[in-house]
């Protein structure tokens, strides 16, 4: 099978829904991950406020809307098997992209609470150096007492890590461990928590974000 062949196979696999720029063109593309009981075209809404050119935008949906039954601190056995299934989807598209000629340095792992989730977690088991790593209201998925202890560098991979303060299922100290594992392994982390934000993603977040969709760039 043809690579470009293979991405739409993948594409099709993963209920990928599309926007922006065709990958062909893209100057970067964007993996977008929905939150629980959501679908694509929830976190395609964050396009727009993005604004930016020349980017393709892929987001693949979730069985049954979910990524995961239960939270992502909960004990391990409590998620699975759809943890495990849902955690092969972000790998599965980014070599696919690979394949297809997008470097991981111009793919950019974006997702919203649930997404966000499985965004980080997906990239601290698959570190590379990527356009950007986004998790807004999100972190590693793990139960309290976790450790990451994964190989491999991200070599400068910027890492937006944003939340509110005082959120009802993200609480800070998981952003905090999870930009830790993040520096460990090599990222730039920019941690934010907004005083009282609720789970939303703010503006601030959404200009963050776009400024790291800017300025990917393929290294020398």
């Amino acid at each position: 099978m043809r690579a470009p062949d293979r991405l739409a196979d993948v594409a099709v696999r993963l209920g990928v829904v599309r926007a922006g720029a065709p990958v062909a063109s893209a100057r970067a593309v964007v993996v977008l991950l929905h939150g629980r009981n959501a679908a694509p075209q929830n976190i395609l809404e964050i396009v727009p406020r993005l604004a930016c050119r020349d980017v393709a935008y892929l987001a693949p949906a979730a069985p049954g809307r979910t990524w995961y039954p239960q939270s992502f601190m909960a004990e391990t056995p409590q998620n699975e098997p759809s943890l495990s299934a849902s955690l092969r989807v972000v790998p599965t598209l980014v070599a696919a992209l690979n394949d297809a000629g997008t470097p991981s340095a111009r793919i950019v792992l974006m997702g919203f609470s649930q997404g966000a989730c499985l965004a980080a977690e997906s990239a601290v088991r698959h570190p590379a150096r990527y356009g950007a790593v986004v998790a807004f209201t999100g972190g590693l998925i793990g139960p309290p007492g976790a450790s990451w202890d994964y190989g491999g560098s991200f070599d400068g991979t910027p890492v937006l890590l944003a939340c509110s303060d005082v959120d009802a299922h993200v609480p800070a100290s998981r952003v905090h461990e999870s930009a830790v594992v993040f520096r460990r392994m090599g990222a730039e982390v920019t941690e934010c928590l907004y005083p009282g934000l609720g789970h939303v993603i703010n503006d601030d977040e959404m200009a963050r974000a776009r400024r790291l969709i800017e300025g990917v760039t393929v290294p020398a």
